[in-house]
């Protein structure tokens, strides 16, 4: 992806293929989705495709990555996933432009906390050399403290995705400012440690702006569950104008 000021907006599918796996007629298609929200403007495409497939399928990773590769060859496609389930099989066959790497247990709800280094990092850090010799950016999902962001510049990571969620808890609360500022430190010191700032979970058209208003140099959000909801009501391209319109509103 081209270098862009603008924060890039990565729009995650995993929920389309959820609804789609409901039936046997393969609607609503993931690939319409896709190739609808980078007409619209998206810059990329995030999937998760989990060990047990309840969602995005091995096909359906393989499918995006030749879309986007014929037809959107400027989008990014950023694959998440714990590299010591099954994500590595996708970095190693696709070369995705960006992977994720998320501690998720096997059959997790959701993901719902980063990394811990202290404990993992010995382990992560041959998976993500072995990422950056086949050309990927390595982003590792992290929780907002500021201490931990040095660690995951020495294991090799290129960037950092702040897992959002307690943000969006606090949206709107007497704690708001408190939790923001956690990550807007995170961001300060990650950034003067060589790394760029991704960040995703529970944004939302009500608390994105604010969001990139507070912590500044976000370099892509990946946004899903939310996005997919408007768009049930909205439509696909409506739905994606509305979160760029947030974005350019934070800028």
């Amino acid at each position: 992806m081209t270098p862009d000021p603008r924060t890039a907006l990565s729009v995650n599918l995993n929920k389309v293929a959820l609804v789609r796996n409901t039936r046997h007629l393969g609607i609503p298609s993931v690939l319409r989705a896709a190739d609808i929200c980078l007409r619209a403007g998206a810059d990329g495409i995030t999937v998760h495709p989990r060990p047990d497939a309840r969602h995005i399928r091995g096909a359906d990773v393989r499918e995006l990555h030749a879309l986007l590769r014929a037809n959107w060859p400027e989008a990014e496609l950023n694959i998440e996933g714990n590299p010591f389930h099954n994500l590595m099989d996708f970095v190693r066959e696709l070369r995705p432009d960006q992977c994720t790497f998320v501690p998720d247990a096997e059959g997790q709800f959701t993901s719902d906390h980063g990394w811990n280094l202290e404990a993992d990092g010995l382990r992560v850090q041959p998976l993500i050399e072995e990422a950056r010799a086949l050309g990927v950016r390595v982003s590792l999902f992290m929780d907002p403290a500021p201490q931990h962001m040095a660690a995951a510049k020495a294991v090799g990571a290129h960037r950092v995705e702040l897992y959002t969620e307690h943000y969006a808890r606090a949206f709107g609360t007497p704690r708001e400012a408190q939790v923001v500022a956690a990550y807007a430190e995170s961001a300060r010191v990650a950034q003067a440690a060589g790394l760029e700032v991704n960040a995703g979970h529970d944004l939302n058209r009500d608390n994105l702006t604010a969001f990139l208003r507070a912590v500044p140099g976000v370099r892509e959000v990946s946004i899903g569950h939310a996005l997919v909801a408007d768009a049930l009501e909205l439509g696909y391209a409506a739905t994606v104008q509305g979160y760029l319109d947030c974005i350019s509103g934070a800028a």
